[in-house]
């Protein structure tokens, strides 16, 4: 298969290239799209055999719901058994934008699509180019990031040639993405409104809309379980680079000292390193590569930086990456939490 990438202006769609994507979509085929989080792979949401194509481009696990992405609130009423009150709060709040609801889906959505799940994930993007790709299909479209499963997601059109050259119809280059990291996933299905998955919409932007609590999923930092996943990238080790990834947490000093004792271990054995850091610390360490993710009070650039870093460190053919940890105060649990999926969860504290 030849993959046509399309290069399409966000703000004077090509009405013509729309039109042959969105033909794409209504015959089941795939077309890759930028949203405002991550690219997105994207198929028919409510045609089963669409969303097996997903899965098999991405080499993902069946078991992991796809998100289905929607132009109007009333798509989400037309799939849902039952509409939260909630829901609309949040829709009324926050949408279009990275934020995504988990509530009961009807019989109209495939188990193909929510992963054999009885819920469904949905979000209403907010980038002109997947609103009306949406719209252009007349179909709800399910997409996860349009990556090799377990890759870096991709926040710009050459990552996913990287990724699916050949393994798709199309791809839509809308330039870079703005935000960088995916959307927050927060389940509505329970007693309690739950966030399966941190991103820019934050839990007290949540709790400040809902006029209630909302609780954080305990495995967002901790361990993936061995449980069905409800919510995208909650099982499976993602975002990861090719090099082994370790966190290493703590005091800025103890930090430095650590990783650049780390490293010279590595040097010593003849193994090339690669290390994540600050504006602040870049210019201490002793790496091979050394890569600043920007300053730590720009917390929106450390987002939007860092799956291209961790692809970065791939063409450069680090043997291993250390990085310093995130904890900053808006979004750091949403880019700590990608940085523990791409590290498998290795954590040294110091």
């Amino acid at each position: 298969m030849q993959t046509k990438v399309v290069k399409i202006d966000p703000f004077q769609i090509d009405e013509n290239e729309m039109k042959e994507a969105a033909e794409l979509i209504r015959k089941g085929e795939l077309v890759a799209f930028p949203t405002e989080t991550v690219y997105g792979l994207g198929a028919d949401a409510l045609h089963p055999e669409a969303s097996k194509k997903i899965y098999a481009a991405k080499g993902r696990p069946s078991d992991n719901p796809l998100i289905v992405h929607i132009c109007k609130f009333e798509e989400l009423v037309s799939i849902a058994k039952e509409v939260p009150a909630q829901a609309e709060k949040l829709a009324d709040a926050f949408w279009p934008g990275p934020l995504t609801m988990i509530v009961w889906k009807n019989e109209k959505v495939p188990y193909e699509t929510t992963g054999g799940m009885e819920t469904v994930a949905i979000r209403m993007p907010k980038h002109p180019v997947a609103l009306k790709l949406i719209e252009e299909s007349g179909c709800l479209i399910a997409a996860p990031s349009a990556n090799t499963s377990g890759k870096p997601s991709p926040t710009e059109a050459s990552h996913v040639k990287l990724d699916l050259d050949g393994k798709i119809p199309m791809i839509l280059d809308g330039g870079p993405v703005g935000i960088g990291i995916e959307s927050t996933i927060i389940d509505l299905t329970e007693d309690t409104p739950m966030i399966l998955r941190p991103g820019y919409i934050t839990k007290e932007m949540l709790e400040e809309v809902l006029g209630e609590e909302v609780k954080i999923d305990p495995g967002i930092i901790a361990s993936d379980s061995l449980t069905k996943p409800k919510a995208p990238g909650m099982k499976y080790k993602h975002y990861a680079p090719k090099a082994d990834l370790v966190l290493v947490d703590g005091e800025a000093e103890n930090v430095v000292k650590k990783i650049n004792e780390l490293v010279a271990e590595k040097q010593k054995n003849g193994l090339k390193v690669g290390v994540i850091a600050t504006d602040e610390t870049k210019d201490q360490y002793q790496a091979d590569i050394v890569v600043s993710i920007g300053a730590r009070a720009d917390e929106d650039a450390i987002a939007q930086h860092l799956y291209k870093i961790l692809r970065e460190f791939d063409d450069w053919n680090v043997d291993a990456i250390y990085s310093e940890s995130f904890a900053t105060p808006r979004i750091g649990q949403a880019i700590m939490n990608r940085l523990l999926k791409a590290a498998g969860h290795q954590v040294l504290h110091v």
